[in-house]
């Protein structure tokens, strides 16, 4: 069994621990930096009357895609080191040609996708995913995204407990030292209010202030639901996005029993997306609510596997070199009407 890692070279350490997990379990692993391509790695395509193969080059190792029994898509970064010094319209023109190519390998695999790109795409939609969420009866908290400033103040007076401002799309600003500054949740203050000209050049989206108890991130990969928790509010620079002291609450991480009724709802919202796996954010608060924030169809894991030692990379490799292309589902590759219906909360 061979699963091919579509991801680029600065990934995290999520990498290497689903390799060493696939290997454990019998199978091979090939990594495809895609920032690598067109520059360094090379694919040829042949569709001929006679044949028709793909090969992947990387580092003088040779992947023949027909031989792939599952794909893991993890990130992508096509293109990147195509030098900045082109021509700007050559540049783009080598950028678009490349993703492309990309592209069409990816859509011609025929293995098992974790998960197909079309899925993890839709899911992509924060929009749609608090519409199912509620459909399905999840807790979900009262929402709004414009850019209308009028509205946003007459949906400030509708959140008694205050109101917080976030992005849709994940994203970073960088200053003039080129240094990364990440866009967070943040609290509306009052005088935020009276400063909302921004808006006519990019919408927000703004949520009514939850009280915390603790914050939830539940991972599930396939069938098994791994939920872990932590107490955001304990730091003063966590309260309103707890990735802003992700580094100082690493190791804060405990495990949580999810209810079974969540656990429900969460699987029906992966099988409505078609999708095998999913980082799910979610706010307990103090009087026992579960609500649901967001999906991400790949969002990150690996800390997790530190503290508190959730085995998700091990049910990653699991699922890639079980479970083959279904005809069933969205988009023919969900699990959610395959094998075993074990749900393993940890």
């Amino acid at each position: 069994m061979t699963v091919l890692i579509i991801t680029h070279s600065q990934d995290n350490e999520s990498i290497p621990l689903v390799m060493n997990a696939i290997k454990a379990q019998g199978g091979k692993a090939f990594r495809f930096d895609t920032d690598r391509f067109p520059t360094e790695v090379q694919l040829d395509a042949y569709h001929t009357k006679e044949c028709e193969k793909l090969i992947l080059t990387s580092d003088e190792q040779k992947l023949d895609l027909s031989e792939l029994s599952a794909v893991w898509y993890r990130r992508i970064a096509i293109g990147s080191r195509i030098p900045g010094k082109m021509d700007a319209q050559l540049r783009q023109a080598s950028l678009q040609e490349s993703r492309v190519t990309i592209q069409g390998m990816i859509a011609s695999i025929k293995g098992f996708q974790l998960d197909p790109l079309q899925n993890v795409r839709l899911a992509e939609n924060k929009q749609l995913q608090l519409q199912v969420a509620r459909e399905l009866g999840l807790d979900t908290p009262r929402t709004l995204t414009t850019n209308n400033p009028e509205t946003v103040k007459q949906f400030a007076l509708e959140c008694e407990q205050g109101m917080i401002a976030k992005m849709l799309s994940s994203f970073a600003i960088y200053d003039e030292k080129g240094e990364e500054q990440v866009v967070f949740t943040n609290l509306v203050k009052d005088e935020d209010l009276e400063n909302l000209q921004g808006l006519r050049f990019c919408p927000m989206t703004f949520q009514e202030k939850l009280p915390k108890a603790l914050e939830l991130r539940t991972t599930i990969v396939g069938q098994h639901i791994f939920t872990a928790a932590i107490d955001s509010q304990r730091n003063q620079k966590a309260q309103y996005d707890w990735r802003r002291q992700g580094l100082a609450l690493i190791n804060a991480w405990e495990s949580y029993n999810l209810p079974a009724d969540v656990q429900k709802k969460l699987l029906e919202l992966m099988s409505y997306f078609g999708l095998n796996y999913g980082a799910i954010d979610i706010i307990l608060t103090p009087d026992g609510r579960h609500v649901f924030l967001e999906i991400n169809p790949v969002g990150e894991f690996f800390w997790l596997e530190r503290s508190p030692g959730l085995p998700i990379s091990q049910a990653i490799a699991e699922v890639l070199l079980t479970y083959q292309k279904a005809p069933s589902g969205f988009g023919g590759n969900s699990l959610r009407t395959r094998g075993s219906q074990n749900q393993a909360t940890v």
